[in-house]
């Protein structure tokens, strides 16, 4: 008998062609981490990093204020003189952490590869930022305190201003902290990031703390764009009999438009050198 015909095979459709049956989807991303949460971490993280160092920190930044303003108390009886070493002293303390000890931080984070870890982390680079800004920052309000009352007390000055350390010290510290983060991220090397570090502090010592009337007109105009020198006439202004509070409003909005500027600046400081 003839062999039957062998049916022809059937090839399986592809699985696209078959009905009902839909192709595959990529799994969907986590959602991207939100700003404020982000921050909040990072503050926390760098507050308690930090919290070692505090006493010692808040020693030497304080101890050095208070020793500047029995120095100058030989040589200043009052008046304005006296108004504005005790602002700039009390100031003072603001740019030795938030200047200084902060350009430090990330000069060292960028040369020790600490920028890598942060880079790896799905929050913005802002918050790294502002977090690691405001924790250093939080650190001067005691300080600031212990040497504004110091200084009332030795010059003879009221003290009944000192409440307006609650604004002059997180807007001068934004303005500074954002000028420090700068300094260190922008640094080629760690070295040179100690280095701006110490030289910011130098000029707001120079500038904040000796009064103004004694100075030549060059060094008033370079004054004049030190972002702690409008926090030192904001606090100084209050120690008037009769304060003039538009003064002190615009001395204030300034520190915080420098604020946000030089934290700006940082975060694309941050961004530039994390990718590097």
């Amino acid at each position: 008998m003839p062999d039957a015909p062998t049916p022809p095979a059937t090839q399986a459709a592809p699985a696209a062609d078959t009905p009902g049956c839909a192709p595959p989807q990529p799994a969907p991303l986590a959602p991207a981490a939100r700003f404020f949460p982000s921050l909040a971490a990072v503050y926390r993280a760098q507050l308690s990093r930090a919290r070692v160092a505090r006493i010692p920190l808040l020693f030497v930044a304080t101890f050095q204020s208070v020793g500047i303003m029995i120095l100058m108390r030989g040589v200043v009886d009052g008046g304005s003189e006296a108004r504005a070493v005790v602002a700039g002293s009390s100031v003072l303390v603001v740019a030795f952490v938030a200047l200084n000890l902060l350009a430090q931080y990330f000069g060292q984070l960028r040369a020790g590869g600490g920028l890598d870890h942060y880079a790896t982390l799905p929050v913005p680079p802002a918050s790294v930022v502002l977090g690691a800004a405001a924790a250093y920052a939080s650190f001067t309000l005691p300080g600031t305190l212990v040497t504004a009352v110091f200084g009332c007390l030795l010059f003879g000055l009221p003290m009944t201003g000192l409440w307006i350390l609650a604004a002059v010290v997180p807007l001068a510290g934004a303005a500074l902290a954002g000028l420090g983060a700068a300094l260190g991220l922008l640094a080629p090397r760690q070295e040179l990031a100690t280095l701006a570090g110490q030289l910011g502090m130098s000029a707001a010592l120079l500038l904040g703390v000796l009064p103004p009337e004694r100075m030549p007109d060059v060094i008033v105009w370079a004054r004049d764009l030190l972002p702690s020198t409008y926090g030192v006439e904001a606090f100084a202004r209050t120690f008037e009999a009769s304060p003039d509070w538009a003064a002190v409003v615009f001395d204030l909005g300034v520190c915080a438009a420098v604020g946000v500027l030089s934290l700006a600046v940082a975060t694309w400081a941050y961004r530039r050198a994390a990718v590097r």
